[in-house]
């Protein structure tokens, strides 16, 4: 279900195109949800996934997205509207940075390619020196991931909507593939006796 982001997302222009397109109508009805908190549902999603896509703008107002991943779970619901990850030293660009830090909006997408499952999210941010906030740090670190964490990266929720799995095409991580495999091997032994 949609939670908040046709407030978000439904511009002008986009409910023209929806007008054109004929699917004015049914959006219609999603607007009037107006709750953007995280459930129990996002949230056991959200502790699975080991990166998502993130999406910024700089004052020149051009878009930037950028994959952020860590350990399993590094992304943390830390209440119902606020999410939160450790943000780890990478190549020194820190475009992603500036741009949270000047414009304070972000969107990312998490994705599931193994169950075709994506949340997108909606949020303003707060980027925080890790080392300025040790009892935050504690909740967003993952025992035994070795990187250097530089900050904090905070994500008030202001929007989230669980999109349609069509056209994503099933990808799985090396343990999800192990998994299989040895379900199947457990498979067949069972159906040969």
């Amino acid at each position: 279900m949609a939670q908040n982001f046709t407030n978000l997302a439904f511009t002008e222009s986009v409910k023209s195109e929806q007008e054109y397109y004929g699917s004015r109508i049914s959006y219609q009805r999603m607007e009037k949800v107006e709750k953007y908190k995280i459930g129990r549902m996002e949230e056991q999603f959200i502790s699975k996934r080991d990166g998502f896509y993130l999406s910024t703008v700089g004052e020149n107002g051009w878009p930037y997205v950028q994959f952020r991943g860590g350990p399993t779970g590094f992304l943390k619901v830390l209440d119902e509207e606020t999410l939160a990850y450790a943000d780890f030293k990478g190549n020194m660009q820190y475009i992603s940075t500036g741009n949270l830090k000047s414009t304070k909006k972000a969107s990312f997408i998490l994705l599931d390619y193994a169950t075709k499952t994506r949340l997108k999210v909606w949020a303003e941010t707060e980027v925080l020196l890790a080392d300025e906030h040790p009892d935050l740090l504690e909740k967003v670190s993952d025992d035994g991931y070795r990187a250097k964490i530089e900050r904090i990266v905070i994500f008030k929720i202001k929007g989230f909507d669980w999109n349609c799995p069509q056209h994503i095409t099933p990808k799985f991580t090396l343990p999800q593939f192990k998994e299989l495999i040895q379900e199947n091997e457990e498979l067949k032994s069972y159906l040969l006796e």
